[in-house]
């Protein structure tokens, strides 16, 4: 039977009207809440037109985000959603909510809000308690500087040992005049120059030079010393600049600071070869670079390290080590006797942990800022305050370490918390007092050297 051609585009019209027709269906469906039909080409259109919906029931006006606001805007979508799922009504093929549990999904978003809020509001009083706290700061440190410039260094030999100095000197030194401060402190009776500086370090790059190209040159003024010798503390400070404050990566090879420090050791080397270098000196002398030019901070080095404590220690002259720390301990048990009493129990002697943080003045144990102001009140006080501070960290930690055995004491010691707030631990050091029996530091320390000549063994006991 033939279809006549007519009837055959009649139907395939019709067929294809159903197609478009189901199509046009599914399309204005999309993807509703609680649906079933899968969102397709109007994902897009339909979150922005819940987006527009939303904030024009909570009155806010539509805007087009900025650039910084599409980093947030994962983050701004969740409680749109949220929102929608509490807020909005359910479907048309579904049951309406009950008024009772509308009710109660509207308190839930509200105190949701009012918690968020309340967040908000934290957050913003911490932000202005910390921006408060940064003006009063910067304000006192501007303070400070102008007290320091103006009044205190043209007028330093009558004025640094004042009770007004001595409490600024407490408070911190600002650090655009530390340097300063510091040189004036440490002096320089060694009555090293900047040409002195010039010429230990030629003699230094030579002595660098003939090492590396394998001469056996030797100076007159280094005929005790052998090649060696010389080249162990070369080596030497290679090592220790590598490791010479490495979160900073400043002084390692091809920072800013690398040849500065390299000079300074190496030029040091020259100047002292009876000394040499010492594991420690890199931290000492990074220190110092940080806060002073090239040639003032090797003439503060030179001096400071010419000083009793550092040269007993730095030559380590073992005899004089012992009666340093067992000054060390008179004052610890008179400060401190329940945890002295336990260190005692657990053997733990003062060497194992006062050895690095004397040899490197703290830098090396405390983070930089503080130990910067370690560094402020030593300049004032000298040696005396590095055995004060270290008696000031054992208090602060005293409950922490009295329920240690030896081997976490010595680990926690050797190793302090990264985080150690400054005033917390200097208002631990200034409750620690350096008198004993009505003897200061100076004269403990006087009346053990006289006895350390008779002791050979263990560490000394006061006896006067």
């Amino acid at each position: 039977m033939a279809v006549s051609p007519a009837l055959l585009f009649m139907d395939r019209n019709l067929l294809a009207r159903k197609q478009n027709a189901r199509l046009d269906k599914q399309n204005d469906l999309g993807w509703k809440l609680f649906g079933k039909v899968p969102l397709r080409e109007n994902a897009q259109k339909d979150s922005k037109k819940i987006q527009k919906e939303y904030e024009d029931k909570a009155g806010r006006p539509s805007k087009p985000p900025s650039p910084k606001q599409n980093v947030r805007k994962n983050l701004d979508f969740e409680p749109l959603s949220t929102t929608a799922l509490i807020l909005e009504d359910r479907p048309a093929n579904l049951p309406a909510k009950p008024a009772e549990e509308a009710q109660k999904h509207r308190q839930q978003y509200e105190e949701m809000v009012v918690q968020a809020k309340k967040r908000e509001l934290k957050e913003a009083q911490r932000r202005k308690k910390q921006l408060e706290e940064r003006c009063r700061v910067e304000e006192s440190i501007g303070n400070a500087v102008l007290t320091w410039n103006n009044e205190i260094l043209p007028n330093w030999e009558t004025m640094w040992c004042s009770r007004k100095v001595r409490d600024l000197w407490w408070q911190g030194i600002p650090p655009s005049v530390r340097g300063k401060v510091w040189s004036l402190a440490i002096g320089n009776e060694l009555n090293i120059t900047h040409e002195l500086f010039d010429i230990c370090l030629a003699r230094a790059k030579e002595r660098w030079r003939s090492l590396s190209t394998g001469g056996s040159e030797v100076e007159n003024e280094d005929a005790g010393f052998s090649a060696a010798d010389r080249e162990a503390s070369l080596e030497l400070i290679k090592l220790d600049i590598s490791r010479t404050f490495p979160n900073l990566c400043i002084f390692q090879q091809g920072g800013p600071y690398h040849d500065m420090l390299h000079s300074i050791l190496g030029a040091y080397t020259c100047y002292r070869p009876d000394v040499g270098y010492v594991q420690g000196m890199s931290f000492v002398a990074a220190v110092l670079i940080l806060n002073l030019d090239t040639a003032d901070a090797f003439i503060a080095f030179s001096n400071l390290l010419n000083k009793p404590c550092q040269m007993a220690f730095f030559r380590v002259d073992h005899g004089l080590m012992l009666t340093y720390f067992a000054a060390f301990e008179v004052f610890f048990e008179e400060n401190l006797p329940k945890l002295f009493a336990h260190f005692k129990k657990n053997n733990l002697t003062p060497d194992i942990y006062l050895i690095d943080w004397i040899f490197t003045l703290y830098s090396k144990s405390l983070p930089l800022d503080l130990a910067c102001r370690i560094w402020d009140v030593f300049c004032r006080d000298g040696e005396e305050f590095l055995f004060r501070t270290a008696l000031g960290v054992l208090k602060l930690f005293e409950d922490i370490l009295t329920k240690m055995d030896f081997i976490h004491m010595a680990q926690f010691l050797t190793r302090l918390p990264e985080g150690l707030p400054a005033e917390e631990l200097f208002t631990s050091i200034a409750t620690v007092q350096m008198q004993s029996r009505n003897k200061k530091w100076a004269q403990v320390l006087t009346a053990l050297q006289k006895d350390s000549r008779e002791m050979e063994k263990g560490s000394p006991s006061l006896r006067h």
